[in-house]
């Protein structure tokens, strides 16, 4: 499959690097492609390329929005065209940060990222999913304590079928289907959860998992 990658940093590269591995063709979308930290990308030339967002927005068959929330409106305004009829997946938080560095959402009751999203890209299929979770384990995620949990949501079932699959190549064993983009207000401020469990026990190498008795 051709996957966009939309962002070039930590979770984009983590993404691009996790999809080649899994033989797919991936091509980064970037506003600088001469970035020091992408020259590892000439290494896998045969499956991985870097672009503009338009270019890689128009490469892939699917798309995934990893870039900071602050540059989405912009970003989104450059490849709409490009993505009408395609999967999106969104992995972005709508996170704000005070002057002690403390993580805030920017909104979340009434509307949310993934619906924002959804709502500029009126002609793609959006699904909301990987939001909360360390991008080092995003790809074949191990835990020595069980089976995470990785939830998505989104108006499309047939796009939510998809993203499922290509989800459990992944490595996702247990995917969560929890109904319509408008969900997006509860995976959000479940990354602000995330975040706060990783402050209080230093550590981001944790994940969500739902136990059934």
């Amino acid at each position: 499959m051709k996957i966009a990658i939309i962002g070039s940093g930590d979770v984009g590269q983590a993404l691009a690097k996790g999809l080649v591995n899994l033989n797919h063709k991936v091509m980064i979308g970037t506003r600088d492609t001469s970035k020091k930290d992408l020259k590892w990308v000439k290494k896998h030339k045969s499956k991985l390329q870097l672009g503009s967002f338009a270019e890689a927005a128009d490469f892939g068959e699917i798309a995934i929005l990893a870039v900071a929330w602050h540059a989405a409106e912009n970003v989104l305004a450059i490849i709409r065209p490009e993505l009408s009829g395609k999967i999106v997946v969104d992995v972005t938080n709508p996170l704000t940060y005070d002057e002690n560095g403390t993580p805030e959402l920017v909104f979340g009751h009434d509307i949310s990222a993934g619906e924002l999203v959804q709502q500029t890209l009126a002609d793609s299929h959006v699904v909301k999913t990987l939001n909360t979770i360390n991008y080092k384990n995003m790809v074949k995620p191990k835990y020595k304590d069980g089976s995470p949990v990785m939830f998505m949501c989104g108006n499309n079932q047939s796009a939510k079928n998809h993203i499922s699959d290509m989800l459990s190549e992944m490595g996702w064993s247990n995917i969560q289907d929890i109904g319509g983009i408008e969900k997006s207000r509860l995976l959000e401020p479940l990354c602000l959860l995330w975040i706060e469990y990783g402050v209080l026990n230093k550590t981001w190498d944790h994940s969500f998992s739902v136990l059934e008795k």
